[in-house]
């Protein structure tokens, strides 16, 4: 599993996200930071990875063209960090690894997730 970070997320989510055995990358690393969302769906398919943002964005695009990648993982809290957030985000992609891999939103706060099967 790949995780990309939108640019509304720390890098440090990166980091974070590495040191607890998932693959990760900030699109800082990859593409341009004025990117439009849809420019990282279309790396996103074409590299395999799950986006991770807080923006949502992503959710609407998926809906509308009603498919199944990629997975996002929806973060909805205020001022998350990954210092103090890391560890139950980490938990729940751990825990929904599978329905990521084959299409879905995870949508989580800092007290519990919810997970929908891609097509919306």
């Amino acid at each position: 599993m790949k995780i990309l970070i939108d640019m509304n997320l720390s890098p440090k989510f990166a980091d974070f996200m590495i040191k607890k055995g998932i693959d990760a990358v900030h699109w800082t690393e990859i593409g341009e930071p004025d990117a439009k969302d849809t420019e990282l769906m279309e790396y996103a398919c074409k590299n395999g990875y799950i986006i991770m943002t807080c923006d949502l964005d992503f959710n609407i695009l998926l809906a509308i063209a009603h498919s199944i990648k990629p997975s996002v993982i929806q973060l909805r809290a205020h001022r998350i960090r990954a210092e103090q957030d890391g560890d139950w985000i980490a938990a729940a992609i751990i825990q929904n690894a599978e329905a990521l891999e084959k299409g879905a939103i995870l949508s989580a706060d800092t007290k519990k997730y919810r997970l929908r099967l891609l097509p919306l």
